[in-house]
Order: structure tokens, then C-alpha cells, then sequence
């Protein structure tokens, strides 16, 4: 009788993939903060609220060139290098990966509906668990193949979120036929006063009043924890089927496929010569910051309108990320060969063992202590402090999981899940402990 599967150990994980995936988790709380601290759309509108002048305009440049879309790309890729290396592993050992693997992603997103609804609506894990179910019949296929793909299933991302922009052009514009008849007096159809509506709705998402944002703000640090359970669960259920319907599904699987692609290269796993990751750095930054730049200063000349957002910029930013993101695996890639920072990659690579624990902890603390049932620190800071509240749980989690480590096999959320995929409770003392 062969034996049960069990979860890879620490003698047989890849440190590079670690050091990658703590560098991702890291890089995407830069994004998280500013829907965590600030009014939601002041991420993709920046003047909404956390500043936009001086040192806060720098740091939304930052953001933009080095982290929006960037961090989410590599985390999806590793998410399709990992299905690689889980089920190779599984198959070596004379197993069907499949059950095994499907009964993994479930459990994700049954962790990932108790985070959106419970902890963020901002959650992820709910998307990646669904694209990864999506992405595990192309496992098989060689690189080539899964590029090839990947880059076809996400081409309709870009006229599906260009509706979503000429639909939201079709609301102002019936608001702006509204206005002009009622400063005429002249009759005002039904429908585009329905229409004037959805406008007003979408005016206050992404275009907000100071008075509205005030409001927001307000409303965030007087609300009880499950009123805001309430209020955020909308939110959510959208990102869950609108936003992922049009965007997330096609992008993020497609970005899961290229990870498979490059984990099957070697990418991932620091075997390819420097010489390749100087050339990948220098192909991914020359090509992908022009085109990042292009997008930052249509945002920029169109004062973050809502359908050039929609109708461009995202699908602009969208591929010039995944350029950027080449170049961002390639330096981490070459800073592992050459043994620099071993000091932060080891750090770095403990923060992605417990790549889960830590992207939950990260909600923990921030809704904590934005939120008004902890702190009450929503929309206190601006962009810079929010940074700067960035390095601080950085610091915290660099700390504290190489110290966790030392003496447990896994993270607490790594454990439960395991356990609960493999179906038996996993050890998690390490055999010697310090």
C-alpha cells in the first residue's frame, strides 16, 4: 500500500520561490494599505484623499512604477508555480495529484470567503482559488504552449473593462442630458433619469465630493465591527462576480499560466545563468516602465476619469506590469545567485513560507487599526505616513516568522491548511528545536 500524501518539507522547498513570494507579499500590502486606511477609490483615484502634492505625489509615483499590478503578477505567477511543483511532486511519488489538489483550492476559498466577508473586502484568495481551479488542466503543457495561451485568455479582459467604460460614458452622458433639461425645464425621459442615477452612484465611487469622502470617513471610524460586516459584504460579493468576471479570471489565470511556463524554465528556481536574468531585467524594465509611464501620465492628463481608467489605463498598466514584473523576478533572481542581503533574503524567504498567515495578518492588523471598532486611524494619514505604516508591518512580520520557524514547520494558517488537504492533522513541531 503506498504511502499518503503529505506536504512538501523544508529540506525539499526551493528558497528562491520563498524569497520571491515574501518580496511579493511584501510589495502588495504598498497597495492594500490604501484601501485599508483610505476611502476605496483613493487607490485608483489619488485625489480623493492621502494627497497628491509634493512627497505624496512621489509616493504615488513609487507605487505606480514599482508596485500597483506588479505585486498581484508575481503572486499569481507563483500561485501557477506552485501547482507545478505540487502536482510533479505528487506524481513522482505514484499519486494522482488531482483530488488532492482540488480538495487544496477549495479549502482556499472557503478561507478566502471567511476573509472577505468577515475580515476584507478587498480579499484575493477568493479569485486565486477559482483561476486555480482553472488553471490545473494546462499543467501538462509545455512553456510555450502556456504562454501562447496565457496571452489569449487574457485578450478579452481588455474589451470586456472597455464596456464596462462605455458604460459608464452612456450614464454621464444621460446625466449630463438631465441637467441640461432641468435647467431648461424641458421633459426628462424615464430611462435617463435612471440612467442620471447610476451616474451619481458611479460619480460618488470614483469621483467623490470633499464633504462625501468627509462622510465616508466618518461613517468608517463610528461604525460597530459587524455594521461594517454589512455595509462591506456588497463590496465583496462584487469583486466575487462583476470584477472577476470581467477582469480577474481572464488576467489572473492567464498570469497563473505564465508562472507555469517560467517554473517549468527555471526561472523560478534560480537555475538559469546571470547572464539570463540581466537580460530578462533589462527586456522587463525596458519594456515595461515606457509603457507604465504611458498609462500614469493619461491618468495624470485626464485627472483619473473614471472611463479613461476603465476605457485605457488599466489595460495599458495591465501589460506593462507584467513586463515590470519580469524585471522585479529577475533582480530577486540575481541578488539569491549572488548571495547578497543574506540577511533579508533568509528573512524574506521565512515571510514566504507563511506567505498566508502573514497576507491574513496583514488584514488583521491594518482593519484594526483603521477600522472604528480597533483604533480608528481611517483616513488619519496621508500617502507617505501610510508608507510608512507599510515598513512597520514589514518590519514586524520579517521579525517574527524566521522566529516562528525556528520552531514550527509551518505557519498556523499553512498548518490548519495542510491538515485539512491531506486530511490528517500535520505535525508541526520541527524535529529539533532551538
Amino acid at each position: 500500500m503506498s504511502e499518503q500524501a503529505a506536504p512538501v518539507t523544508s529540506s525539499e522547498r526551493q528558497a528562491s520561490i520563498d524569497v520571491l513570494r515574501g518580496f511579493a507579499l511584501c510589495g502588495i500590502l504598498t497597495m492594500n494599505i490604501l484601501s485599508l486606511g483610505l476611502p476605496g477609490t483613493a487607490r485608483l483615484n489619488p485625489n480623493v484623499a492621502g494627497g497628491f502634492t509634493g512627497v505624496n505625489y512621489v509616493a504615488w509615483l513609487v507605487g505606480y512604477f514599482l508596485f500597483d499590478e506588479k505585486m498581484i503578477t508575481i503572486f499569481s505567477m507563483l500561485f501557477g508555480a506552485g501547482l507545478v511543483l505540487m502536482t510533479d511532486r505528487t506524481t513522482q511519488q505514484g499519486k494522482s495529484s488531482t483530488m488532492l489538489y482540488y480538495r487544496r483550492v477549495g479549502i482556499l476559498l472557503v478561507i478566502g470567503l471567511i476573509h472577505a466577508y468577515l475580515i476584507w473586502d478587498g480579499d484575493i484568495l477568493v479569485s486565486y482559488a477559482l483561476c486555480g481551479m482553472l488553471a490545473y488542466p494546462f499543467r501538462k503543457l509545455s512553456p510555450r504552449t502556456l504562454v501562447v495561451i496565457a496571452v489569449l485568455l487574457t485578450l478579452p479582459s481588455v474589451p470586456l473593462t472597455a464596456a464596462v467604460a462605455g458604460l459608464f460614458q452612456s450614464f454621464r452622458d444621460a446625466s449630463v442630458r438631465v441637467q441640461a433639461a432641468e435647467q431648461n425645464r424641458q421633459p426628462i425621459s424615464a430611462k435617463d433619469k435612471e440612467l442620471a442615477e447610476g451616474w451619481n452612484g458611479i460619480r460618488k465611487a470614483f469621483h467623490p465630493t470633499a464633504s462625501e469622502v468627509s462622510e465616508t470617513i466618518k461613517g468608517n471610524r463610528e461604525s460597530s465591527y459587524w455594521r461594517l460586516v454589512v455595509k462591506n459584504a456588497p463590496e465583496a460579493f462584487g469583486v466575487q462576480t462583476t470584477v472577476f468576471g470581467s477582469a480577474f479570471v481572464w488576467t489572473i489565470t492567464g498570469r497563473m499560466l505564465i508562472g507555469m511556463a517560467l517554473m517549468k524554465l527555471g526561472v523560478f528556481s534560480a537555475t538559469r545563468s546571470l547572464r539570463y536574468y540581466r537580460l530578462l531585467a533589462l527586456f522587463g524594465y525596458g519594456m515595461g516602465w515606457p509603457i507604465v509611464a504611458f498609462a500614469a501620465n493619461r491618468l495624470i492628463q485626464n485627472d483619473f476619469d473614471v472611463v479613461t481608467l476603465f476605457g485605457s489605463c488599466f489595460q495599458i498598466n495591465f501589460f506593462g506590469s507584467l513586463l515590470v514584473a519580469l524585471g522585479h523576478i529577475a533582480v530577486v533572481m540575481l541578488i539569491y545567485k549572488a548571495g547578497l542581503f543574506a540577511w533579508l533574503t533568509c528573512r524574506l524567504a521565512a515571510v514566504g513560507r507563511m506567505a498566508l498567515t502573514n497576507y491574513l495578518m496583514q488584514s488583521l492588523l491594518c482593519t484594526t487599526f483603521f477600522n472604528g471598532y480597533g483604533f480608528g486611524f481611517y483616513g488619519a494619514f496621508d500617502r507617505v505616513q501610510l508608507y510608512g505604516i507599510v515598513v512597520a508591518v514589514w518590519c514586524l512580520q520579517l521579525w517574527y516568522s524566521p522566529l516562528w520557524l525556528r520552531y514550527f514547520r509551518f505557519g498556523p494558517i499553512e498548518w490548519l491548511w495542510r491538515s485539512m488537504t491531506y486530511g490528517t492533522i500535520q505535525p508541526i513541531w520541527n524535529a529539533v528545536q532551538a
